[in-house]
């Protein structure tokens, strides 16, 4: 099933309040066989390079920015070796660093989140493209939006939350805001700051929020995670999960309020105004990366993704109706 009949409707199916009894189990948003590996393409510079004398990579926030250096320092000297162009890594406080960056030229490929995606997609009028998904090791390319408090707060659903202070993780996220904003809407429930919050603010990042929620300065947040595996974890991976591995939080100080419905993973994104050559290079080595360098796949995607598969613009396409619904609500405010 696609992503888009999962997504439909959000909450039209579920009322968020029904608060815990709202837990959606964690279906796959897509499921597909690995798609065969191609061989990491030979090292040597290439044609486009007279198009592409740098190569710059734009990575999203959510992390502090020395452990995004470590994780990409071997992915980019290996782009470096394979393409013989210098390699750059642009890294931007929020998603809409990655964004601006994108539409400004000045960078040529990013691995985004899905609603960041849609949204410079429209500032750019078609101006990026998706190539690759990330497959997760149970075949999916999906993950969902929990919601969670404080465990000593006394919240235990939605409801709970009126009146309280609500941390979104950035407003290009599509897990840690248009989601949930959406199933709120559909709930019946206005998620403007004054309405059902008492109050809502940009925590700057996933992490950020955790940790504002943790330290009392908001009552809730909402993050990215699989929806699989133990909770007591963080589950088997995503924002919470690299929190506790990272020894940042224990879980035990927290609790899940709610999960959404599955969400497609983000894309691997490209100009469209690029070479051919130089997309079906991108492809070629992120398809082959897994197998070929499993250390440096597995740093730079931090969980226990296989590998990608092939996407297109269509699979986003509801996160493109996502925006313009707020955008509509903007400007009826």
């Amino acid at each position: 099933m696609t992503t888009r009949r999962l997504l439909l409707g959000l909450g039209a199916l579920h009322g968020l309040g029904l608060g815990s009894q709202f837990l959606a189990s964690p279906a796959l948003a897509q499921s597909a066989a690995p798609a065969p590996t191609p061989a990491m393409p030979a090292a040597g510079k290439r044609p486009w390079a007279a198009q592409v004398p740098t190569l710059r990579i734009g990575i999203l926030g959510g992390e502090n920015e020395a452990d995004r250096l470590g994780r990409y320092d071997g992915y980019r000297k290996l782009m470096e070796e394979t393409f013989g162009v210098p390699v750059r890594l642009f890294q931007a406080a929020d998603y809409a660093g990655v964004g601006q960056a994108f539409a400004a030229k000045q960078i040529e490929v990013a691995t985004m989140a899905p609603a960041a995606y849609a949204g410079v997609w429209m500032d750019t009028n078609g101006g990026i493209e998706p190539i690759l998904v990330t497959q997760e090791a149970d075949g999916s390319t999906s993950y969902i939006a929990a919601m969670y408090v404080r465990a000593d707060s006394g919240i235990t659903d939605i409801q709970g939350l009126r009146g309280k202070a609500m941390a979104w993780a950035d407003p290009n996220s599509a897990s840690g805001y248009l989601i949930p904003r959406a199933e709120l809407r559909s709930a019946g429930l206005d998620p403007e700051p004054g309405r059902f919050f008492a109050r809502t603010g940009f925590a700057g990042g996933h992490e950020q929020a955790v940790i504002s929620v943790l330290q009392k300065q908001y009552d809730a947040g909402v993050a990215w995670v699989s929806g699989i595996g133990d909770p007591a974890q963080g589950f088997s991976r995503g924002v919470l999960r690299s929190m506790v591995d990272k020894r940042m939080i224990d879980m035990k100080d927290l609790r899940i309020i709610w999960r959404s419905r599955p969400i497609q993973n983000g894309p691997i994104a490209v100009r469209t105004d690029l070479p051919a050559a130089f997309k079906q290079d991108m492809i070629d080595f992120h398809m082959a990366l897994p197998k070929a360098h499993p250390d440096i796949h597995r740093a730079i995607e931090r969980g226990n993704a296989i590998g990608w598969l092939p996407t297109k613009h269509e699979d986003y396409a509801v996160f493109v109706d996502m925006r313009r619904a707020e955008a509509a609500a903007r400007r009826a405010r």
